[in-house]
């Protein structure tokens, strides 16, 4: 297992988790994934990726919301959790994300390359 495969595994543990508004797809937008988060999830095909971009949608939200909801990449996981990506319906979880982990999300994001999905 990679070095980047253990910091994913260890800021996903520790990123908080919250009930999402049923139906809300607010945070669904084109998003940017690591290498390694891309390889969990199922392979999209070029024209399915431009529908959802012309959309501005990401290519892995269907009619039920999200389709690899539990390999979701870091940043969806985030969004909510923070004052810097709250949600604009005011969901969040009881305790929000540790600042040190917020900081190793963000440093994680800047030091890999991000890749658009």
């Amino acid at each position: 297992m990679t070095q980047n495969y253990q910091i994913i595994r260890f800021l996903r543990r520790n990123i908080p988790a919250f009930a999402c508004e049923p139906g809300c797809h607010d945070c669904c937008g084109p998003v940017t994934a690591s290498s390694e988060e891309i390889s969990r999830l199922p392979v999209k095909s070029e024209a399915e990726h431009a529908e959802a971009l012309a959309d501005w949608r990401c290519p892995y939200l269907g009619e039920q919301g999200c389709t690899v909801y539990a390999e979701r990449p870091l940043i969806c996981r985030v969004f909510g959790t923070t004052p810097r990506l709250a949600c604009p319906r005011g969901r969040k979880p009881e305790v929000l994300l540790a600042p040190n982990v917020e900081r190793q999300v963000w440093q994680f994001l800047r030091e890999t390359r991000q890749v658009l999905l």
